[in-house]
């Protein structure tokens, strides 16, 4: 080498250049490729393609135009990559499974949820969706920045104006250098109700936003399992949530199988019904014998049909275990702020958002002030020369030139180069009259625009108003229902600080449907009425359990078979008055055949306190209530029954008290509960009550001395006793007559021990519900036949009674009892 060519080396230090040319690699992967902007939401490639769309004209309201002009539009003046990977990106954009709101209307083979590819770029067509309009809105009014493209032939925008806040509503996945994002979608309506939040309230916490932004909302829909997860990404910037597809059990002639409507966010259908048949063969999952497929245009519909002597309730939980039914979604809310990544809470990120959107309205705003004032300035020299047209008219006649001319208007009135330009250009009909007055106004409305755009800009409330003001626009236009239900944890302890404590109804169906909804649900009915339909049932069912909880207190489900599960109230979905609620084996695992027939509420498992049981054959058993604390999900013996026997009462005593029981035939016994000695759980109990043959235990409650007992047949008739006309009797006794039963008014469906300021609940086979006050049931002695409570069709009968507190802001429906159930 010769020694000029040797001056010309460089020596540099190998693993410095490697560590330099290094993280130039990595933040160009950062900055131009992997990670989005907190203001826009979009990466470099997903906002090229929309510019190159909206310089190309392809708004919503235009013929769709083919893939393979936008993609190559993109790569030719924006984006020097692959074709793939922008017709790719654009594919993402209109697949309705894959963003929440699409921004790319495709028109043709854009691939299916079963993780088909999109047809080639040369058969498909796109144009801009509606919503897409929205980003890119006001972005000809020098509202954002523009910056040379590759080869500085073009300029692309830095940044789109973003009308809506797209980084949360479509959410945005990446994999940078030593980094990651993955932000999941959200409901455009509560993102944009947290930023109406956050412009009123500047100091507002992640908590207090979480009141309307309650969590991920995807484009799948299905369900989110807890809100701890969705609590601490929000507070944070990163947390986990679990997503859970969408399952009903159908039964069909005593089988069972499970139905799959929804599925988790980015699970492929066919990839899933593979993994199940692959479980299928190895016997990792038991019990299933058919896997179908039934989708359609309609929606989603996997078929999961079940062996008879299967749980299916078991199965899903196996299911939900070893497949993606259920899946985890981490979040990491990564973005770029001002260039630089940064992890951010959700109060950061709609901080970010809103201060784009103030910079958006200001340049927006100066914009329309320059032109205002530009055309203002044009009319007025326009009025000058309409003020004196003869003078104007003899010296633009008298001039050689248009230069001349323009220089003796200019000197002459005084007026600019572009008010003189304006009047020479000046087309001879805006001299009539009409026009001049119209001139005459445009000006006087310039004048008002100009004072309107200058107290924008000298208040930062009015730009705050206007961003409120556009926002609820959009969401007025774009707003769709929340997909993605959120429920509660089995183990999200901490989950219940986010729920608020209130008094609920729960209620059970005859076939195991269960729901809660609110206790003002049902307005209070004079006796007598004929009520109004109180959820909708299948054929054949009817309500069979409704009572009064807290949304924070355990409920213990006691099955014929004498076995215990346990709840939260707030576990329970909560559903509207005519739903007809979800079936309770998705939530507990009864075993088939298995039926509830008895649930207490418990707010905590004191030694104090005692379950009291009794069963169809008169036997009753006392059982400390803190041997039920630890309550599989499988479920606990709560009671050893014996040989064609079936639990029908549970009450929650205090060891010293007094149990009233009724048979159907109209015989009751009243004893004292210290009769029964307390037992273990495994333990069958003692004799309550002798019965015969042809008659069983309906009810059994616990006294109190300064209420009477309610007695309810069948056939609508009831009446109420006072307690001092049941004598004390010494358990296991034949007991006394508390009701005449006759054809007339049926057997006995139902024994409660009453106080004159409640209500009562009368639930009928067909689903019918009336609320009445007990005040307006007579009192009467305990060998009558009471009078009518509800008037019952020929076909229907009483199913159950329940009692519950009075509503007091409830107002009683006329005597006719035709009044409507308020919601």
């Amino acid at each position: 080498m010769s020694d000029e060519l040797r001056s010309q080396v460089k020596e540099i230090d190998i693993g410095s250049e490697m560590r330099t040319s290094f993280l130039d690699y990595a933040m160009s992967i950062i900055v131009s490729r992997a990670l989005p902007d907190v203001r826009d939401g979009l990466k470099p490639v997903h906002r090229r393609i929309l510019f190159a769309m909206s310089e190309l004209g392809m708004s919503p309201d235009k013929p769709y135009k083919k893939s393979a002009r936008i993609v190559g539009e993109v790569i030719g003046k924006y984006h020097p990559h692959g074709d793939s990977a922008v017709y790719e990106t654009m594919v993402r954009m209109a697949q309705d499974f894959s963003l929440r709101y699409m921004l790319v209307d495709g028109h043709g083979n854009f691939g299916s949820i079963d993780g088909d590819m999109a047809a080639a770029m040369r058969y498909t067509e796109a144009r801009l969706s509606k919503i897409a309009m929205e980003l890119l809105r006001d972005i000809n009014k020098e509202t954002i920045d523009f910056v040379p493209n590759y080869d500085g032939e073009e300029h692309e925008p830095a940044v789109l104006p973003s009308r809506f806040p797209n980084l949360l509503v479509n959410g945005v996945s990446g994999i940078a250098v030593g980094m990651a994002t993955n932000i999941p979608p959200h409901n455009l309506g509560e993102v944009i109700d947290g930023l109406q939040l956050m412009i009123s309230k500047p100091d507002v916490t992640p908590m207090e936003l979480m009141q309307h932004i309650k969590g991920p909302d995807f484009p799948t829909a299905g369900f989110l399992i807890g809100r701890s997860g969705i609590r601490q990404a929000y507070e944070t910037g990163r947390g986990s949530v679990t997503m859970r597809a969408r399952t009903m059990i159908e039964e069909n002639n005593n089988k069972a199988r499970i139905i799959v409507n929804e599925l988790p966010y980015q699970v492929i259908k066919a990839r899933l019904i593979e993994k199940i048949a692959e479980l299928v063969r190895e016997k990792k999952i038991d019990g299933i014998t058919d896997l179908r497929d039934e989708s359609d245009r309609n929606g989603m519909r996997i078929v999961i049909e079940l062996r008879r002597d299967v749980n299916p309730n078991v199965v899903l939980n196996n299911l939900y275990k070893q497949t993606a039914m259920q899946s985890n979604f981490g979040i990491n809310m990564l973005a770029l702020v001002n260039g630089e990544p940064k992890v951010l809470n959700l109060k950061e990120m709609l901080f970010h958002y809103l201060q784009h959107q103030q910079v958006v309205i200001r340049r927006r705003t100066e914009f329309d002030l320059r032109k205002a004032e530009a055309r203002a300035h044009i009319l007025e020299g326009l009025r000058i020369a309409l003020d004196h047209l003869d003078e104007v008219i003899s010296l633009i006649r008298s001039s050689a030139t248009t230069e001349e001319a323009k220089t003796g208007l200019m000197t002459r009135f005084g007026l600019s180069e572009d008010q003189s330009q304006a009047i020479l250009d000046m087309r001879l009909q805006r001299l009539v009259g009409l026009e001049r007055e119209k001139i005459e106004n445009e000006y006087q409305e310039l004048v008002a625009r100009i004072a309107e755009l200058k107290a924008i800009l000298a208040d930062e409330q009015k730009i705050l108003a206007i961003i409120s003001e556009e926002l609820n626009e959009i969401k007025e236009k774009f707003n769709d229902p929340r997909r993605t239900e959120i429920v509660v944890g089995e183990d999200s302890i901490d989950d219940e600080d986010l729920i608020p404590q209130e008094d609920v109804i729960v209620t059970i169906t005859h076939t195991g449907y269960i729901k809660r909804l609110p206790v003002t649900t049902y307005r209070s009915q004079k006796r007598g009425g004929k009520g109004v339909v109180g959820m909708d049932t299948k054929e054949n069912d009817f309500v069979e359990h409704l009572f009064v909880s807290n949304t924070h207190h355990y409920l213990l489900f006691f099955t014929d078979k004498g076995k215990v599960y346990k709840l939260k109230a707030y576990e329970i979905p909560d559903l509207s008055r005519t739903a007809r609620g979800t079936p309770i084996i998705n939530l507990i695992e009864i075993e088939q055949g298995e039926k509830i027939n008895a649930v207490i509420p418990v707010e905590s498992f004191s030694s104090e306190y005692n379950i009291f049981f009794a069963t169809m054959n008169g036997i009753v058993k006392k059982t400390p209530l803190d041997e039920y604390i630890n309550i599989r999900k499988g479920g606990l013996i709560a009671v050893n029954l014996r040989e064609e026997d079936k639990l029908i009462g549970v009450k929650l005593t205090t060891g010293s008290q007094e149990i009233i029981m009724c048979t159907k035939n109209g015989m009751s016994i009243r004893f004292s509960e210290n009769d029964v000695r307390p037992m273990g759980r495994s333990a069958t109990g003692v004799k309550g009550i002798d019965i015969n043959e042809d008659d069983h235990v309906i009810d059994m409650d616990i006294v109190n001395e300064t209420d009477s007992v309610l007695i309810v047949t069948t056939k609508g008739y009831g009446k109420r006793t006072p307690m001092d006309e049941y004598r004390i009797q010494s358990r296991g006794g034949k007991g006394i007559k508390t009701l005449n039963v006759t054809d007339k008014n049926g057997p006995i469906v139902g024994l409660k021990v009453v106080k004159e300021d409640e209500d009562l609940m009368i639930i009928t086979a067909s689903g019918t519900i009336i609320r009445t006050s007990m005040s307006g049931i007579s009192m009467m002695g305990r060998n009558t036949q009471g009078v009518r409570l509800i008037h019952i069709r020929e076909d229907d009968e009483v199913a159950t009674v329940a009692r519950v507190e009075k509503n007091e802001e409830a107002p009683e429906s006329n005597e006719d009892g035709e009044g409507d159930i308020e919601e």
